[in-house]
């Protein structure tokens, strides 16, 4: 019998990191290394993908106002600015709490973009996982419905996109009809998805006084959620000296009760009586800015009773994400 050849293979030209497109665990992988991709630069792949970003919005205008429409609001859209400008045929990109059938994004008919916020995402990094979204959505099919997926190791983020000197003001609705151009004349189907959304959807107003408050109303009592970008341990000082002191209240009635960590960022809590509107606590809100920044100024070591009012903020402290 003739002797079997020993076969070569051809090399592959190799890539730079930067180049490597993300393939199969199973496939070659695309550097040319001959190894399999989840052998190879898949690994550095999947530790992109675990490794979490402790502050994702970091470095955006209004992080608070991010981390609130992310966790705490219901029904809320924003205009975003690129900082490259609108490509020919987006008249406009626009950020919106939650899209209907959980989409990630929609490129509408008229060729504009909505991107939704409050999405599962596949990696540690929301704003990388929205940046591609959103780098899809730009050059999609008018009328078409973008999919989640795996973003690209090492793809740019929001940071990267967005214009770090555009206005980020949110404007927060009572229900969902931002979704579709025409409520009134919609399919049944969706007339019925929107009636289900907006039975779930709390009623919700953004404080205009200060920055990242929002006032929201439940069956039993109402509340004041605030998002503070101080970090955390000074904030609950903080709050434990105004806590100690009797000076934590948003007028009578109400009640500093505890905090969210939300992204990398502290969210104190409120209860305020049923009667209580959002405009009632626009000027106590205020108030107590001023009086929460002499308390942040102060470098004192913490009284007993500032302490025990500290552990009690602690103990009551809640991790969202």
């Amino acid at each position: 019998m003739a002797k079997k050849r020993p076969q070569t293979k051809a090399k592959q030209p190799q890539l730079k990191d930067g180049e490597i497109p993300v393939v199969g665990a199973r496939e070659p992988c695309p550097c040319g290394s001959g190894r399999r991709y989840k052998a190879c630069h898949g690994r550095v792949a999947a530790h992109a993908v675990t490794e979490l970003v402790q502050r994702p919005f970091e470095g955006l205008p209004s992080e608070g106002d991010w981390v609130a429409l992310r966790e705490l609001v219901p029904a809320a859209t924003v205009e975003l600015k690129l900082k490259e400008g609108l490509p020919e045929g987006v008249p406009s990109v626009t950020l919106a709490t939650v899209l209907p059938m959980a989409w990630p994004a929609l490129r509408r008919d008229d060729g504009s973009v909505l991107i939704g916020l409050q999405n599962d995402t596949a990696s540690g990094d929301i704003s990388r996982d929205l940046a591609d979204t959103l780098q899809r959505a730009l050059t999609a099919q008018p009328g078409t419905p973008i999919q989640g997926r795996r973003a690209p190791a090492g793809g740019p983020r929001l940071q990267e996109l967005l214009d770090p000197e555009g206005a980020f003001e949110p404007v927060v609705h009572s229900g969902f009809e931002f979704w579709v151009p025409d409520a009134e004349h919609s399919t049944p189907e969706v007339a019925a998805s929107l009636e289900r959304a907006n039975a779930a959807a709390i009623p919700t107003v953004k404080l205009s006084g200060v920055d990242a408050a929002y006032w929201c109303e439940t069956p039993d009592k109402n509340h004041l959620r605030w998002v503070m970008p101080y970090p955390e341990e000074q904030l609950l000082d903080a709050l434990a000296r105004l806590h100690a002191a009797g000076r934590s209240s948003l007028g009578e009635g109400t009640r500093l009760v505890g905090s969210f960590r939300a992204h990398g960022l502290t969210v104190p809590v409120w209860d305020l009586p049923t009667g209580v509107t959002a405009d009632d606590v626009e000027k106590p809100a205020a108030e107590f800015a001023e009086r929460l920044a002499t308390a942040l100024a102060s470098d004192a070591p913490l009284t007993p009773d500032e302490r025990r009012a500290r552990g009690g903020l602690t103990n009551r402290q809640v991790t969202l994400s």
